[in-house]
């Protein structure tokens, strides 16, 4: 059965952190589970490891029926509405062209969006399925964000800094309040994961 975890929130150490490569996979189908399960029941496009704690180089996405992605609506089951689910270990980019700006949010940050951040319109990305399977998939438009956007998760990068110098300092100005409380409760989850393991260790 699948474990849906926590997310880590802006402010968490992890999500500036470089991901490691994943080399053992036996452990991977699951953990790929319990990702997708996280991201349903967040309403996610997309979810990266570093994002539930986990400093490994994977991540999952999900195209759905309709161009609305997962932001819309509770009332709607997403899992009657999946498309195409990706499961992508290490995935490397190896191809960029054209370039994209749509409104773009992030787990970590919810309930925030800006428009701004540069992001290539078509890519090639080169990865492994949760078996070790090497893979290659060619992705444009939304799901090209999609992938860049994890994947910048993968080397501790969050989406308003693909923004320009002007509009990065004006999405910060403008959520200040929202970020120092995604900040507060970052570190108040931190401490009571410190709690947890010293409990743990006593025991």
């Amino acid at each position: 059965m699948a474990e849906i975890f926590p997310i880590r929130l802006y402010g968490d150490p992890i999500l500036k952190k470089k991901a490691q490569p994943v080399q053992d996979f036996s452990g991977i189908p699951q953990l790929a589970e319990n990702l997708l399960e996280t991201m349903f029941e967040a309403r996610g496009v997309g979810l990266a490891a570093p994002q539930v704690g986990l400093g490994q180089r994977l991540f999952v996405a999900a195209e759905y029926l309709d161009d609305e992605g997962a932001e819309e609506g509770p009332e709607a089951d997403l899992k009657t509405r999946i498309k195409q689910l990706y499961v992508m270990v290490n995935p490397v980019i190896t191809h960029r062209s054209g370039q994209q700006s749509i409104t773009e949010g992030c787990l970590s940050l919810p309930g925030l969006y800006a428009e701004g951040a540069q992001r290539d319109l078509q890519v090639r990305v080169e990865y492994q399925d949760e078996g070790g399977a090497k893979k290659t998939l060619e992705a444009e438009g939304y799901l090209a964000v999609v992938v860049q956007h994890e994947i910048d998760h993968l080397d501790g990068i969050l989406f308003f800094q693909r923004m320009s110098f002007a509009d990065k300092q004006k999405f910060l100005d403008l959520h200040r309040e929202d970020l120092a409380d995604f900040q507060r409760q970052a570190r108040a989850f931190l401490r009571e994961e410190v709690g947890r393991q010293a409990a743990g260790k006593q025991r």
